[in-house]
């Protein structure tokens, strides 16, 4: 896994949850080429957390079924309840966001081509 996800489980809290560090290196780098695509996309963890669920409910809406999640300026959180269901789908949510940053022109089409259809902090 990069160094930009962490994914981690909970016992005592009964959770799972994928933690994507926003502020890193690439994924920082590619937020700016985004917001020169699109000046809407300022992309803190609540504005990636926006294209995150735009993407997930496109395209794997069995991945975002039961994702609680929370967002600062620095990360996003995904969170989903602890049993073997949802840890494959963290797992899954961990590569989809790897698989998006490692070949980020999918995240700049999405941008450019969809930009209406997000929901913008």
């Amino acid at each position: 896994m990069k160094e930009y996800l962490k994914l981690s489980t909970d016992k005592s809290f009964g959770s799972v949850s994928v933690r994507f560090y926003v502020t890193h290196e690439k994924p920082l780098a590619i937020g700016k080429k985004m917001q020169e695509l699109n000046e809407q996309a300022i992309m803190s963890g609540h504005n990636w957390e926006a294209v995150l669920n735009y993407y997930l409910d496109t395209h794997h809406p069995d991945i975002s079924g039961g994702m609680g999640s929370d967002a600062d300026n620095k990360s996003f959180v995904a969170l989903y309840k602890l049993n073997p269901v949802n840890e494959k789908k963290a797992e899954k949510l961990a590569q989809i966001i790897e698989d998006l940053i490692e070949n980020e022109t999918l995240l700049y089409e999405i941008v450019k081509n969809n930009a209406d259809e997000i929901d913008w902090e």
